[in-house]
């Protein structure tokens, strides 16, 4: 119920906020190159080494009267100056020698439209008010997607442990999720600020100075003080009365400081929220810094992924949900009751094939899920399919089911089975089925037909394996049928036959592809193959020889691939692509390695050992059913 309460509150917000997301996205992506385009000009110079006293002299000797000095986002220096001409003026210039070194950037049309978008929808105050609420919720839906993913990875503790890849959008979209996160985080903390602070803050003031002009002598000097990389802005003194003062304005505080004897007459410092302004302005925008908006390009285009891949996990979860197929029986008339517990709902079509197959011999049988669980009149076998979510945990409609069977648990004598689904890459395989299984054991009149049976990753030929022995037990003959499902192949690619073996005694032979394009491929990588007849993707490891493709393969009498394979000739040509394997390389630094195999599992090794550039010691273990089996690659070895 918990994890469920997440993942709805995760969709609802994203939900009632994708399309002002996906606008705030595009237009956040669009003005994460602002800050590119304008560090790339040459007017940045090294401002921790000037002093505020040598540009003023500077600018005084060049020009005949200046108005001011700012320092802008960038870290360029532009002066407001009256040049020699009588021109008013204001450009980029050298902080060192005080000449014009570049006009000023100009906004581009496309960086003005889109900021205007991002910023308030061209609805003025009630836009700023809508993105506020809008970065609000994508806040939130952070917060949620952490929680979800901090229970699939199995705690807060195993957050950045290895994700399993079981499908595409949800691997990409817990990875993004992870190392997109804090910059996320500060991305809609910073939006709700500035979308918020005209409204809970009072309109910003001129500072309330208090001018002391019987400071001591010790308060001069304050421009031999300042580097410009503190600086903000200075305005000069408008005329040459000594009650005109400078009005300088630095990172933290603004002084006003006598135009004659330098000294500091006032000083305030600037409020938390000019502070807090300009911080989230600038870790908002990235503005100055290409990394970090390198960074903003990265995270608002992960949202733009977190929306794709989020509406397609959901579509596909809901679309697994509806395939639990409609019961004939009522449940107080069912003989075999079936229990799904599934997070994703993958394993509702694993049920449905078992359910099928009991309603296809005769048998009343009746299916729900497994918090659906209450009191079935004449059940006599009890079949519980489920999977595992996070560290061990029941799946969301499985997680009353413990519960309600210690309250409504029948009296009567019920044979039952416990199948787990999962996958062995998680440490806590198929633990929600163990734990299922322990507590019927413990009820006396439960007796167990088969023994607990784990699946991996839905494997079929083990769920006909399961269901042939439980068949049996209960005296039924069920036939499974596999639905071979429609797939959209990969690009394929043209291999030629170069020479195929004979069988040799234990049906094993190899065959030698060559392709004339250019491939990258190694030993290791895996040859992808989808048989015309039945387009189920087949593996095979591949080894390299002499450039060529090595394959080992064993024919069985019902093989489709390997029956297919064990008649090409040479010359022949298939259809299938390079899947790249790198977690099976070996590793570039090693000096000796073991590599251990049987059968037709030494090929990748036989290309590895070819490839060994490095010289590296290699041990190769082999086994084989007969001493003729190693024939086959006698000559390569």
């Amino acid at each position: 119920m918990i994890i469920s309460i997440w993942r709805y509150s995760h969709l609802t917000l994203a939900l009632s906020s994708f399309i002002f997301i996906i606008i705030a996205a595009i237009t956040g992506i669009i003005l994460a190159f602002e800050p590119v385009v304008e560090q790339l000009k040459p007017y940045e110079y090294p401002l921790e080494k000037y002093h505020l006293t040598h540009t003023i002299s500077a600018l005084e000797s060049r020009y005949d009267d200046v108005y001011e000095i700012e320092r802008d986002h960038n870290d360029y220096i532009i002066a407001s100056v009256l040049t020699r001409e009588g021109n008013d003026e204001r450009f980029y210039i050298d902080p060192a020698t005080g000449k014009k070194v570049g006009n000023l950037i100009k906004k581009a049309p496309i960086f003005k439209y889109a900021t205007n978008l991002h910023r308030s929808l061209f609805l003025k105050s009630t836009g700023r008010i809508i993105v506020g609420i809008v970065s609000l919720l994508l806040f939130l839906i952070a917060l949620t997607g952490t929680v979800l993913i901090c229970k699939r990875q199995g705690g807060i503790s195993k957050f950045f442990t290895k994700i399993i890849k079981e499908d595409t959008q949800q691997y990409y979209h817990v990875l993004l999720g992870r190392y997109c996160l804090i910059p996320i985080v500060i991305v809609t903390i910073t939006g709700v600020y500035l979308s918020s602070v005209r409204f809970i803050t009072p309109p910003e003031k001129e500072a309330n100075h208090s001018i002391d002009v019987q400071k001591e002598a010790k308060d001069s000097g304050i421009f031999q003080k300042i580097v410009l990389k503190d600086l903000k802005k200075v305005e000069f003194p408008f005329t040459d009365d000594s009650e005109d003062y400078f009005h300088i304005n630095l990172k933290t505080r603004e002084l006003i400081v006598h135009q004659y004897t330098g000294m500091v007459l006032s000083e305030v410092k600037h409020p938390f929220s000019v502070l807090a302004s300009s911080l989230g302005l600038t870790l908002h925008t990235g503005r100055g810094s290409i990394l970090w908006s390198f960074v903003l390009l990265l995270a608002t285009s992960s949202v733009l992924y977190f929306v794709y891949s989020g509406f397609v996990m959901t579509f596909k979860r809901r679309k697994k949900n509806v395939l639990i197929p409609k019961n004939t029986f009522h449940k107080d008339a069912a003989e075999y009751v079936i229990l799904v517990g599934s997070e994703t709902g993958s394993t509702y079509k694993t049920a449905e094939l078992i359910f099928n197959a009991i309603r296809n011999v005769g048998e009343k049988v009746f299916i729900t899920e497994m918090n659906q669980f209450s009191r079935f009149k004449k059940m006599k076998h009890l079949l519980i399919l489920t999977a595992t979510y996070g560290a061990g945990e029941p799946p969301s409609n499985a997680r009353q089911f413990l519960e309600k069977f210690k309250k409504l648990a029948p009296n009567n004598k019920i044979k039952y089975s416990v199948v787990g689904f999962g996958s062995l890459a998680y440490p806590d395989f198929c633990q929600f089925a163990v734990d299922v299984n322990t507590s019927l054991s413990e009820y006396k009149n439960f007796k167990p037909t088969t023994p607990l049976f784990k699946i991996h990753n839905q494997s079929f030929s083990d769920i006909q394996r399961w269901a042939k022995d439980w068949g049996q037990c209960v005296e039924l003959d069920l036939q499974l049928k596999e639905e071979v499902q429609q797939v959209r192949l990969p690009r394929q690619e043209k291999f030629k036959v170069i020479r195929r073996t004979e069988l040799n005694k234990d049906n094993t032979f190899l065959l030698r592809l060559r392709t004339n394009k250019k491939i990258t491929f190694q030993s290791g990588d895996i040859l992808v193959f989808y048989p015309k007849e039945n387009p189920v993707a087949r593996y095979y490891s591949i080894g390299v020889s002499e450039n060529d493709i090595l394959l080992g393969i064993k024919k069985h009498a019902l093989g489709v691939s390997s029956s297919y394979f064990s008649q090409l000739n040479s010359g022949d040509t298939i259809e299938a692509h390079i899947q790249k394997n790198s977690s099976f390389y070996p590793p570039k630094d090693a000096q000796e390695i073991i590599c251990i195999s049987n059968g037709t599992g030494i090929v990748p090794f036989l290309g590895m050992i070819q490839e060994n550039i490095k010289h590296a010691k290699i041990h190769l273990f082999w086994g084989g059913r007969t001493k003729n089996s190693f024939k086959l690659y006698e000559d390569i070895i």
